[in-house]
């Protein structure tokens, strides 16, 4: 008699359960008459919900033609059962999608939430939670049955070589596993930090990506739509990262003042940048058109708009401009900088209205300051011929 081995799954944030059997025309045709069966073409395979019904279901329809297998089912919920019991309300739907894609220990799944948990108290940022979440994850599925809160430095630092040796991570992911592993230890277990004074990559020196003066001009000419326009122009004129655009609310443009305050920017910093009198203007323009309630940029529902949307906008003006150099809206931002310092102002000015807490990461744009480095004369100029 075939077998057929349930495995649980995600998809699309839905509970599956994945029926697993070697080909069989007879087996499939049943499986095929039950209730919102579907078929996967990433899994290659049938699957059904996960729950109750929807198994007995299965059961019934191949009694007598194939023993199901639940052990890996049956291991899933039980899991479940335990961590929902231990932490009642507080588990988020995001370690049960963790569960059934990695499915970790019983003992590491509750770290895991433990780990969570302390990034919100410690009121770190959306992407900072998703990003230390992600690396501490991957830790926890090669730990296996291993509990995390066992290992010491030597192991911590075998992985950190795995990850840069064997799965060929880059110096910043490797970063952001270090400064998750240091978190989990030192702010989660409380233990003392020379003992998990881990080393970290040296990271690699680049260089910003500039676009020059006229080729923002292009740039803002290629956008046709007032809303996108603005957006593009807002960035350029003052510095702002993506994040900082689509939260901006109409509250924060100070037209007496000609000022912009960024609000719980990052690393959660209020800020005042100068506010540009042709930017107003077409603000203005746009205001009259859209009419906005509280976000500057509001989606079509009227929340925040939509990151990937606004990088969507640089992509698409960047191709109709005939603009070939690498980078999105961040590179207005580093274009905005380096234009400053090359018009004479200030570093430690552009330190502040950039929102940089070091000098040092202002002074990359020296680097690029195209007015600076064109005083430089190469010795090969000096030769006659």
């Amino acid at each position: 008699m075939n077998r057929i081995h349930l495995s649980p799954f995600l998809l699309l944030g839905e509970e599956r359960i994945g029926l697993n059997y070697p080909p069989d025309a007879i087996i499939t045709g049943l499986i095929k008459s039950l209730k919102d069966v579907r078929w996967s073409r990433e899994k290659n395979g049938w699957h059904i919900p996960c729950n109750k019904p929807a198994y007995e279901a299965l059961v019934d329809k191949l009694m007598g033609i194939a023993t199901v297998e639940n052990a890996e089912l049956r291991k899933y919920l039980e899991q479940r059962k335990i961590i929902v019991k231990q932490n009642q309300n507080k588990l988020s739907s995001g370690t049960h999608k963790m569960m059934l894609n990695h499915p970790l220990s019983v003992p590491n799944l509750s770290a895991y939430e433990k780990f969570r948990d302390m990034l919100v108290l410690k009121g770190y940022s959306a992407n900072t939670i998703r990003n230390y979440s992600n690396e501490f994850h991957q830790l926890l599925r090669v730990l296996g049955n291993k509990p995390a809160d066992t290992l010491n430095k030597e192991q911590l630092l075998s992985y950190l070589l795995w990850l840069l040796k064997e799965k060929g991570c880059s110096e910043t992911q490797v970063h952001t596993a270090v400064n998750a592993i240091k978190f989990y230890y030192e702010q989660v277990l409380g233990r003392d930090k020379e003992l998990y004074d881990l080393p970290r990559p040296k990271k690699a020196f680049t260089l910003p990506d500039i676009l020059a003066e006229e080729e923002i001009v292009e740039l803002i000419h290629a956008i046709p739509n007032i809303k996108h326009r603005s957006m593009i122009m807002i960035a350029y004129s003052a510095g702002l990262r993506v994040s900082e655009i689509v939260k901006l609310r109409i509250t924060d443009i100070d037209s007496k003042r000609m000022m912009i305050h960024l609000r719980a920017a990052k690393g959660k910093k209020d800020r005042m940048v100068t506010l540009s009198k042709k930017i107003l203007a077409v603000l203005r323009e746009y205001f009259l058109l859209y009419k906005p309630r509280i976000y500057l940029f509001e989606g079509q529902n009227g929340g925040e708009y939509s990151v990937r949307s606004v990088q969507k906008i640089v992509q698409d003006a960047k191709i109709r401009a005939g603009i070939t150099k690498k980078g999105g809206v961040h590179s207005l931002r580093h274009s905005y900088a380096t234009h400053l310092l090359e018009a004479g102002t200030d570093i430690r000015i552009i330190q502040e209205l950039l929102g940089h807490n070091s000098i040092k990461t202002t002074m990359l744009y020296t680097h690029v300051a195209n007015k600076i480095m064109s005083k430089i004369e190469s010795p090969l100029d000096k030769l006659d011929w």
